[in-house]
């Protein structure tokens, strides 16, 4: 049975990382990332307590726990004021992926260095002409002697720049009958010959830049094909349940965080003699915001568990994303409108992280495909896009 209340490792992890992050705290995390840094210091010291890598096989360095504890880390390096974005697509996507569908051999490869955080991953499935259509990913691999050759371009993939290999989400042929894209997962060196990479220039105030990488004869060796060929839809869903995970716990934590600074705000800052937080005005938005912020906790903390557990987390895992994107983004913008002026104010440390916030809401999926997915499996409402569309 699902218990509400967190063990005492669990609560040791929540402590513990962000005794770690508040050390830092957001203004360092600002610093480095106005600077173009990666608040390596941070990372590093995460990475030698062993908590990047929670969610991955003990046999290879990992703490074997799960993405309940994942989620942990990035929900209390966000209260912090220091969230990373890696998480999500480093240990959460591409080490569940490995984990699960690597061979020994390419478990062996990959994994220490994710659960050390001595190594990082991206990955690779966003184009800019297929947008959430998996299907029509044009990016393609084909065989050539013992590897593949690689071909296309990929969006907004986050963190190439420090990353050590990417994990690619290619097409490998069209499915018969359909004609559907048969895709295929590739482990790449991020030095590999033939990719390259253009920085997308983006208002959010974060350490991992986007990039466009560019894919021009791109060769890998057999052994960097993880899974089989052509089963790749399956196994990125493998990973993109966790992603959706972490996604909200981090729009908790920024939520978290946003909170906190605005209930101090509020009864220390006095105007007629009196704490604002007297007020209902400031009050009652501040409490709603709270509310809504713990029932998206909940969720997430759900979906999770049902996760962990080896049970359908899809339905939990969507609703999660969506109602921490809210309530996190509700939770700074009211934190921001307490403060006032200051709320603007880098001084105060909320305004910086309005576009991390933003951008939860419409990445790793968009709130109207949570809606869309809701709508068809929950529900059992017709489908709204695709291929029934076109038929009706």
């Amino acid at each position: 049975m699902m218990d509400f209340v967190e063990s005492d490792e669990q609560t040791l992890l929540r402590t513990s990382v962000y005794r770690i992050a508040a050390r830092y705290g957001h203004e360092y995390y600002s610093r480095e990332a106005r600077g173009g840094g990666k608040a390596e210091a941070l990372w590093k010291e995460l990475a030698e307590a062993g908590f990047l890598g929670v969610n991955l096989p003990a046999e290879h360095g990992g703490a074997g726990l799960g993405i309940y504890e994942l989620a942990i880390v990035c929900e209390e390096l966000a209260r912090a004021g220091t969230p990373f974005l890696l998480l999500i697509v480093s240990p959460a996507i591409c080490g569940t992926i490995l984990a699960k569908y690597g061979t020994p051999e390419q478990r062996s490869m990959f994994l220490p260095g994710l659960c050390t955080g001595a190594k990082k991953m991206a990955f690779a499935i966003t184009e800019p002409d297929a947008g959430s259509n998996s299907h029509e990913i044009a990016t393609r691999a084909v065989r050539d002697g013992s590897g593949y050759r690689l071909n296309g371009t990929k969006y907004f993939i986050s963190g190439h720049d420090e990353a050590d290999h990417v994990l690619v989400v290619a097409n490998t042929g069209a499915a018969a009958g359909s004609g559907r894209a048969r895709l295929s997962l590739f482990v790449v060196p991020t030095d590999a010959a033939g990719l390259s990479a253009t920085r997308i220039p983006v208002e959010i105030q974060s350490p991992e830049k986007q990039f466009t990488l560019f894919f021009d004869d791109v060769y890998v060796e057999e052994n960097h094909l993880i899974g089989e060929e052509g089963s790749g839809l399956k196994q990125v869903f493998t990973g993109l349940v966790p992603e959706r995970i972490t996604g909200a716990a981090i729009a908790n934590g920024l939520g978290l965080y946003a909170l906190e600074k605005a209930s101090r705000y509020a009864r220390e800052r006095k105007v007629w003699a009196v704490p604002i937080g007297s007020h209902q005005g400031i009050a009652h938005p501040l409490a709603k915001a709270k509310i809504e912020l713990e029932l998206a906790r909940l969720m997430t903390s759900k979906a999770a568990w049902l996760y962990d557990h080896g049970l359908d987390a899809g339905e939990a895992a969507n609703m999660a994303k969506y109602a921490a994107a809210e309530a996190g983004l509700a939770a700074l913008d009211q934190a921001i409108q307490t403060h006032g002026g200051n709320g603007l104010t880098t001084e105060f440390g909320l305004a910086d992280l309005w576009g991390m916030a933003r951008l939860l809401r419409t990445a790793p999926v968009s709130r109207e495909m949570v809606l869309n997915y809701v709508a068809q499996h929950s529900l059992e409402l017709p489908r709204s896009y695709g291929e029934q569309k076109k038929a009706s």
